[in-house]
């Protein structure tokens, strides 16, 4: 965990990630009736971390990397979130030495499972972080979504290795353990033994096809493409091609 960060690995999440957490956030306060209590695993730059805690959520993010953690005060000072941002540092192998168990509405581990040795004990320690009922937002890198970016580029060779090579990867020099498909992040989830699936979904499906913020950059455009992105990224067919997966999956 820490390195490549997730940024670096393209998963930090889009317009479709945004909706289904909003959707989660807002399904906590209604049944709940007070703030989120929000876990961010190998999430010390705040890339989700500070958006959640200006929406009122209380943040616990656990990470490796002391630059990163630095990172995250600074950008939780400037959005005047401080109060509401724990930061811890810790390792995912390690997680229940520092979060407690059953504790959390809503557990991320976006862009962990591509760095991870392994991906199904990292994901079953999420599951055991989250409270009964809570959920488990994962974003992975595709794999199909991978291997449609490199026949564009000409990058034949290693097109032929994401699809050949078992976790999906370009070859010996590739900065990522593995690439994910729908099917294997849904064995994965069966597997904890404490997760269901509630939602699986694309996210970024139309970056390969319309790059760029939107028409002119204006906001409107931005809106428009966001909610484009969204509905196409719920549609199976066009969903496993996008550049990243979205994981829901609830506690039980």
């Amino acid at each position: 965990m820490g390195s490549p960060t997730r940024e670096q690995t393209g998963a930090a999440g889009g317009a479709a990630v945004f909706r289904a957490l909003d959707r989660e956030i807002e399904r906590v306060r209604r049944d709940s009736g007070r703030h989120p209590r929000v876990l961010d695993v190998g999430g010390g730059s705040g890339t989700w971390a500070v958006p959640l805690a200006s929406a009122g959520c209380a943040v616990t993010v656990v990470d490796t990397s002391p630059n990163a953690l630095a990172t995250l005060a600074r950008r939780a000072g400037e959005a005047g979130v401080t109060d509401r941002i724990t930061p811890l540092h810790g390792d995912v192998e390690s997680l229940a030495d520092v979060a407690p168990a059953d504790g959390a509405d809503l557990v991320l581990g976006h862009g962990l499972l591509e760095v991870v040795d392994d991906p199904g004990r990292v994901l079953t320690a999420l599951a055991a972080a989250a409270a009964p009922g809570g959920a488990v937002s994962v974003v992975a890198v595709g794999r199909y979504g991978a291997f449609i970016g490199r026949v564009a580029g000409g990058r034949l060779a290693e097109a032929r290795h994401l699809l050949t090579d078992p976790d999906g990867r370009t070859g010996p020099d590739d900065r990522l353990l593995r690439r994910f498909d729908a099917d294997r992040l849904r064995e994965l989830t069966a597997a904890t033994g404490r997760l269901e699936v509630e939602s699986l979904q694309g996210d970024g499906t139309l970056e390969a096809w319309l790059p760029g913020p939107g028409q002119d950059g204006e906001p409107a455009g931005r809106d428009e493409r966001d909610e484009l992105d969204t509905l196409a990224s719920a549609v199976a067919a066009l969903g496993e091609v996008a550049p990243r997966l979205h994981l829901l999956a609830r506690r039980f």
